[in-house]
Formats: C-alpha cells, structure tokens, sequence
C-alpha cells in the first residue's frame, strides 16, 4: 500500500490514523520485535514535549548463551554522522523521565501537521529530537507531510542543521521523510528520502549503539489505515485529479 496524501483530509482524519499507527507499531515492538528486557508503551510525554512510542529496559545487554534475543544490526549504512560528540550549542532545562521507573532508550515520533503549523511548534519539535539525541536517546522520525517554510528541505533537514551544522537536501521528488537516529559519542542518521505513492521501508530502531530492530512501517501502516472509516479511506485511495 503507497504512502497516501494526507492533504486530501481535514487533519483530524490522519489524528485518527496517527493514534491507529502507534498502538499497531507499539503492539508489533511489544509482540515479537523487542527483546525480551524491553517494552513499549505509548506516551503523551516525555522530557516535556510529547513522543508518542518508547522503548525501555529493565536490562541494557543480551548474551546469546542466555537464550534472550539478540539486537540486530542495521542493515542501511548511515546517511551522516556527527563530527565529534553532539553537544546542542544552545542549552536549556532537559527533563528525562522515567517510564514505570526504567531508563527510556528510544523514541518514535509519528509527525502531524500541528508540530508544523506554527513557529513555536515547530521549535519545540526540534528542540525535543536535539534534547533526545543529547541524552543519547534513540530516535525515529516518520513525518508523511510534505515540507513547510519551517522545514524546506524536510524536517531531518532541519534537525540535522541543529545538531551537526550540516546542510541535507533530499533528492527531487521524495519530499517526505523517515529517519532514524543511533546515538552513542557520535549521532549516526539513517535517513529514507520518500514520495506520496512509495511504499514505506523497515526502519532501524536502535535501543543501543549496533543493536536494534527493525520496524515493520509498511505492515504497521496498512494495519492503521485500515481502520480509517471507509468513507475517507476513499478519497485518500481515489486517483489524483488530471
């Protein structure tokens, strides 16, 4: 199934898709993907912003001879890395919180068009994914929007301008993005250029440096969207007009 025109609806119908598309992603991370120490939950917050799915250990290794899962590696090799250790210019109050008192690893972040639609938002979107990255929390991205003047060349565009002073420009014609970001002394991004009509890739969810698992977006978006009411599933389905 390719990924649809959200534009083509009022943005409550892709709220509703949004919160569909993070229980299927947390129920597949909780189901098989995650090793046996780690669970996710959906949030409303974290450090004060607003993620929507975190993964958290009880432990931070695997050995093989103890029959427990081991991490994967990813099988993308990174769109860029830090220079040096990422250290945000910029400092402000960072509030890491705990979840069920266990230490958060990684966040996935479903982007709407609300953290786009003003200034101020928008700012607090990139400052929430430079205090994650800062505090070596994991983190993927996945906005379906097509760039706003906030975000011109896309919002890991505008990410990656903050923490690495690096310019990023996704090639003609895949405007929307998915990202994930390892965190260890350097930030490693995996970023996947896409277009309204592709199909969404596996992505990497690291929950330590060379470990993670792969995320199932396509299975998980397909489950989500069909549960969107029939009636707009046809609009968003239709063809575009000539």
């Amino acid at each position: 199934m390719p990924i649809h025109d959200w534009k083509r609806v009022e943005a409550g119908i892709f709220q509703h898709f949004h919160h569909s598309w993070i229980a299927e992603i947390h129920h597949a991370l909780n189901g098989e993907l995650l090793p046996p120490d780690y669970y996710a939950m959906a949030e409303r917050q974290t450090a004060g912003f607003g993620p929507d799915v975190l993964s958290c250990p009880k432990a931070s290794r695997f050995e093989e001879d103890s029959g427990n899962v081991l991490l994967a590696q990813p099988r993308q090799r990174p769109t860029a890395e830090t220079v040096g250790e990422f250290y945000r210019r910029r400092k402000s109050t960072i509030v890491v919180r705990h979840v069920s008192d266990d230490r958060i690893v990684a966040v996935v972040d479903v982007i709407s068009p609300a953290n786009k639609d003003s200034r101020n938002a928008f700012r607090a979107l990139i400052a929430k994914g430079c205090q994650l990255l800062e505090h070596r929390i994991h983190l993927m991205l996945l906005d379906l929007f097509l760039p706003t003047k906030r975000d011109p060349h896309g919002l890991h565009a505008a990410l990656w301008d903050e923490i690495a002073d690096e310019q990023f420009e996704p090639p003609t014609g895949k405007p929307l993005t998915v990202a994930a970001y390892e965190c260890a002394l350097t930030t490693k991004a995996y970023v996947q250029p896409l277009a309204v009509g592709d199909v969404l890739p596996d992505m990497p969810l690291f929950l330590e440096p060379d470990g993670c698992v792969h995320v199932p977006l396509e299975a998980t978006y397909q489950a989500a969207f069909a549960q969107v009411p029939r009636r707009w599933r046809r609009i968003l389905e239709a063809a575009p007009s000539a």
